[in-house]
């Protein structure tokens, strides 16, 4: 057995003995509400703050702090001991969390982290807290037997990623010397030690409001119906315009920069989703799809571009009827963008499409809430090598490659601004991110421990 193997088993040996312990704290962790959707959840936020740094600095990180930006602290904490002959290994997650949504739907608290038969239930569990007390537990569990990492490390925990990390970029373009590494890795997405996955691909999201103004004020159907514009009715027309019946988007040019997979990756994915896509297509719940005409489900979720309507709004809302011309209306829009896209070219040609219905009487405002770009990670490099080693050592398995068809913003900012190699490993084993009754598989937790220790090794050179 070399050195290392032997730190290795020893640093494993730590985790597992830790066990109890490394889930309290992690419970303390979960009962931060740290929501960054509203508003009211600032405090209780910032406390999250001040406790992950007093976390990251008992475990050994150094340089631990929070630094301020126009919106939520970025944690920062570094371990840069390793040598110069050892890379910098820049290591993303993020510390807030999705609204609750409908209490009456949780079947625990949703800050009260919970054990129900295998599982943690808690909000923030999988999406991510696990990806910031994951890494913690590894370099605590080497640094308690070895006393040095590895590989050289930087953290950085993001406190907006579910507001579409609109602080973030301004953060990384003044600190990008402070952030300088020689590869990142993002630790956000899902983990199985059944069946790993690596990120490979991500989409973009551009998210944008619609709203029509008809007359200055709701106006009597009795009196104006027939003659009056109704802005419901255009927005009901534009919406029904972005698609036809196959389900293909009728915005012009909305697919003219994808790039298509190459006949490797189209091997990947049916690799991948042999094993996942049938549980995803059950989860939907619905009796059946649309789009076959363009690819199969797996191309549509993941590599193409989409547009779908978010919500509607206009007109009366509340008990029974109310015979009224709206003097408003209005809907939100999410477009998905694919590799090769434009993110400022899509958002033009959507705007367009939409303001060809204006007219007399109808006036259209689109506005950009928010992008996040799509980007792409490489399916073979150093470090996705370096992943597969340690999941191989930890789990016994090698890792499927999968494209993601969410999106996650700081993943375009940091590639594009820090010009680096980007991999990405999650360790959410768990569902129901962004949904009530949200959980880890509490088993799965270990493994993620685990398999963390390993890659830091890999990182660092180890075989």
């Amino acid at each position: 057995m070399t050195m290392n193997q032997s730190v290795v088993s020893s640093a494993i040996s730590y985790a597992r003995r830790a066990r109890d312990a490394n889930l309290a704290g992690f419970k303390a962790l979960l009962r931060f509400p740290s929501i960054s959707q509203d508003p009211a959840y600032q405090p209780q936020l910032l406390a999250c703050v001040d406790w992950l740094v007093a976390e990251m600095r008992r475990v050994g990180i150094e340089n631990c702090r929070a630094i301020a930006t126009a919106g939520n602290p970025v944690l920062y904490g570094d371990w840069l001991r390793a040598g110069d002959d050892k890379p910098t290994i820049l290591i993303y997650a993020h510390y807030d969390v999705q609204p609750v949504g409908d209490a009456a739907l949780w079947r625990t608290q949703p800050f009260e982290p919970s054990i129900v038969e295998d599982r943690l239930v808690a909000r923030g569990v999988v999406d991510d807290k696990c990806g910031i007390w994951v890494n913690l537990m590894a370099v605590e569990s080497v640094l308690s037997v070895s006393g040095k990492l590895p590989v050289n490390i930087k953290f950085i925990f993001e406190g907006e990623e579910e507001l579409g990390s609109r602080n973030t970029g301004a953060f990384v373009r003044t600190h990008k010397a402070l952030l300088a590494a020689d590869a990142l890795i993002i630790c956000d997405g899902p983990f199985s030690p059944r069946q790993p996955v690596i990120g490979t691909a991500v989409r973009g999201a551009i998210m944008g409001e619609v709203t029509l103004k008809g007359p200055p004020h709701d106006l009597h159907s009795g009196r104006y119906g027939g003659a009056v514009k109704n802005p419901l009715h255009y927005a009901a027309r534009i919406i029904a315009s972005f698609h036809d019946g196959s389900g293909r988007v009728q915005i012009k040019g909305f697919y003219d920069d994808v790039i298509p997979l190459s006949d490797r990756q189209v091997r990947h994915m049916n690799q991948l989703w042999k094993a996942i896509g049938p549980g995803l297509q059950r989860a939907a719940g619905v009796d059946a799809f649309f789009g076959d005409t363009l690819g199969v489900f797996a191309e549509r979720t993941t590599s193409q571009p989409t547009l779908d309507v978010n919500g509607i709004c206009g007109g009366y809302q509340g008990e029974g009827t109310r015979a009224i011309i709206p003097a408003r209306a209005g809907f939100k829009v999410t477009i998905r963008t694919a590799a090769g896209q434009d993110s400022d070219a899509i958002w033009r040609r959507f705007v367009e499409h939409v303001m060809a219905f204006v007219e007399p009487g109808i006036d259209i405002d689109a506005e950009l809430l928010s992008v996040a770009h799509p980007f792409t990670m490489g399916d073979d490099g150093r470090e996705v090598q370096a992943i597969q080693r340690a999941l191989r050592a930890a789990t016994g398995k090698e890792a499927l490659l999968m494209r993601h068809g969410g999106s996650l913003p700081i993943g375009g900012i940091l590639a594009h601004e820090l010009d680096v190699p980007v991999a990405m490993l999650g360790y959410g084993s768990g569902d129901n991110s962004h949904a009530p009754n949200e959980f880890i598989i509490i088993e799965d937790l270990q493994a993620a421990i685990e398999v963390a220790i390993h890659l830091l090794f890999a990182l660092g050179g180890d075989n």
